[in-house]
Parts: C-alpha cells; sequence; structure tokens
C-alpha cells in the first residue's frame, strides 16, 4: 500500500489491486477551533470525527449505488476507519461544487449587501476551483469550459447531479427534524469511458445542518442521523 496523498481530513492509499483506500482522520477543516466546511485549513481536532465521517459516507453512498448513480465507492471498513474506492480523475486539479439553501459562510462575505444571514436560497450551485493559495475562487460553466477544465456538458451534467443528490440528502435530513443549509460535492472521471461520478466523502464535514435554528456539529449530526445503525 502506497500512500498517495497526505490530506487535511483523509489520507489516500493506492492498493496493490488498482483500487484505492481512503483513511478518515479525526482532523477537521476551520479556524482557531471553530469548524466551518468551507476553510481550507485544519482547524480543529475532534475524537471520532473520522468514524463519524466515514459512517455518513457509507450510509449515502450505499444508497446512491444502490439507485444507479456513478459514484467511486466500492467498500468501507469502520474498524479501521477506511475506504475502498476505484481511481478517479480530477477535472483539472479538483473542483468543489456547492450547492446552498440558505445564506450563510462565505455566500454572506461575497454578498452581504444583497442577502441577510439565513435566509432561503433556490438549490443555489457554485462550482469553484480547488485553490487554498488563491481562496478556492468560484469559476463560470464558460471559464471552465475555456481553461481545459471540464466541457459544458460535464458541468450541465454536474449541474444537474447536485441538484438531485442535494434534494435526496436534504429530503433524509428533514425526515430527522434536521435543515441542510449547504453542503459541497465532489466529482471525478472514472472507468475507461470516463464517465462522471461523485468521489471524496458526503459527511458532515462537508455540509452545514440547522436544527430549530441551532447548527449542529459533525459528531452530534452523526448521532441524530444514524442512531444506531
Amino acid at each position: 500500500m502506497k500512500l498517495i496523498v497526505k490530506g487535511k481530513t483523509k489520507d489516500l492509499y493506492e492498493l496493490d489491486n488498482g483500487l484505492y483506500e481512503l483513511h478518515f482522520k479525526d482532523d477537521m477543516t476551520g479556524k482557531d477551533g471553530v469548524f466551518d466546511p468551507g476553510a481550507n485549513e485544519v482547524g480543529l481536532v475532534m475524537e471520532g470525527a473520522g468514524l463519524a465521517g466515514l459512517r455518513m459516507t457509507k450510509y449515502f453512498y450505499e444508497k446512491f449505488n444502490e439507485m444507479g448513480i456513478n459514484t467511486h465507492y466500492v467498500e468501507s471498513d469502520l474498524s479501521k476507519n477506511t475506504m475502498v474506492v476505484h481511481p478517479a480523475e480530477m477535472f483539472g486539479k479538483g473542483v468543489e461544487v456547492i450547492l446552498r439553501y440558505r445564506a450563510v459562510g462565505s455566500f454572506i462575505r461575497r454578498y452581504g449587501l444583497y442577502a441577510e444571514e439565513g435566509m432561503a436560497l433556490d438549490s443555489y450551485v457554485e462550482f469553484t476551483l480547488k485553490d487554498d493559495k488563491r481562496g478556492d475562487p468560484l469559476i463560470t460553466r464558460e471559464g471552465l469550459d475555456m481553461l481545459g477544465i471540464m466541457t459544458k456538458e460535464e458541468y450541465d451534467e454536474l449541474y444537474e447531479l447536485t441538484i438531485k443528490l442535494g434534494a435526496l440528502i436534504k429530503e433524509d435530513m428533514e425526515k430527522k427534524g434536521l435543515e441542510l443549509y449547504d453542503m459541497k460535492f465532489e466529482y471525478g472521471r472514472i472507468g475507461e469511458d470516463k464517465r462522471v461520478a461523485l468521489i471524496d466523502e458526503i459527511s458532515g464535514g462537508n455540509m452545514r445542518v440547522y436544527k430549530d435554528g441551532a447548527h449542529i456539529k459533525p459528531l452530534e449530526l452523526e448521532k441524530i442521523f444514524l442512531g444506531d445503525k
């Protein structure tokens, strides 16, 4: 097993069989000990965060796979905090797709002249480049195409898939009395046909969820959402 990438919240290893293994860590993004899914640095360590993230990721990926949605997920081992995945080709050096149902975080920092904290948004989708040095800049459909990062057709497919996945996750949260405010997705190309697929994780570490107007931290979210599953 060969270490390929040592990430903020996960490490990626290459297996002998051509698949990859993600190791979920207890490190979380944020600043000065405050969790922020949109942050570009590790801001805190929470014991059990890795397992909580993996449990939620396992739940959603197995659900999506059963629905016939393309993902890189193969299997997971909760006892080791690991997940086996298919290799995926990144879009450029990485693109994140953010889906927003309410105005919080960087949306307010950018558009606070026109938006109020917590105001409702109609499934607002943003594409950003994974680039810590430049603050993960926003980029348009035309910009992604012109720079050779993804085609306009791939952009349209990711946009529609993000809306679909978000609706499924939001519906599941509502069944537990939870409200999804925003979350980020990552995608790549997998297989010989380079089909678009969901990659990385789907967990409390990359979403903001509230209950009765109060923000729910990732570990608490996992307990409320999954219980003893």
